[in-house]
């Protein structure tokens, strides 16, 4: 039972990696830009999202505007949308999919199916957390490389926000429970993968302990 325990585990690393990479998508807060101001009303802090952008102000006043206009933005956000939408469908098709292979489900019918789903929905869980991982890491990257360069202005430069830490976060979680679940059903015997021709589907000497 202990490859069961393991798949649980895997299912709650794939729960949380899923969330944080929607709520990283979601959130407005991928590049942030922090200015003190000495005037009564003056932004303290502007963060830029893929969906929105949005202003706090010194009064406590938080204004956000919704980028509307698809065409208008700039490349690297378009994909970065992408990335992330795809990263979030992807999760969650691998964790429905993976809930059918768990052991300790009902779905799936017989040890050999519930394999096959085991394992594609831990190559879901992958594709997603590399989907999840791509614009992450390049948003950093370009984020790091203006702030170091010395032609661009102090007052243009931006620091990494707390949405590409979620994500960050989110798509590593989801590579591990990727992996767990494609361990996992690699556990089995060779024969409950290839089923030689006229050979019953009911192999007497299939143990299931290998499986769970």
């Amino acid at each position: 039972m202990a490859w069961a325990r393991i798949q649980l585990f895997a299912f709650g690393l794939a729960l949380s990696g899923g969330s944080g990479v929607l709520a990283a998508t979601l959130l407005p807060n991928w590049k942030v830009h922090v200015d003190g101001g000495s005037g009564i009303i003056t932004a303290l802090v502007q963060m830029q999202g893929l969906w929105m952008d949005c202003t706090w102000y010194s009064t406590g006043m938080f204004s956000c505007a919704l980028k509307f206009s698809i065409l208008a933005l700039p490349a690297h956000v378009q994909a970065a949308r992408a990335a992330m939408v795809l990263a979030c469908l992807l999760s969650a098709l691998g964790i429905c999919t993976s809930t059918v292979g768990m052991s300790c489900t009902r779905l799936g019918g017989d040890p050999k199916t519930k394999s096959h789903a085991a394992f594609a929905g831990g190559l879901c869980l992958l594709s997603a957390g590399l989907s999840g991982l791509i614009p992450t890491v390049w948003y950093t990257q370009e984020i790091i490389a203006d702030f170091l360069d010395p032609m661009v202005p102090e007052g243009s430069k931006q620091e990494p926000g707390g949405a590409l830490y979620v994500g960050f976060v989110g798509a590593a979680l989801l590579l591990v429970s990727g992996l767990l679940f494609c361990a996992s059903c690699l556990r089995m015997k060779p024969q409950a993968w290839v089923q030689a021709p006229g050979q019953p589907d009911s192999d007497p000497s299939y143990d299931r302990k290998d499986y769970v």
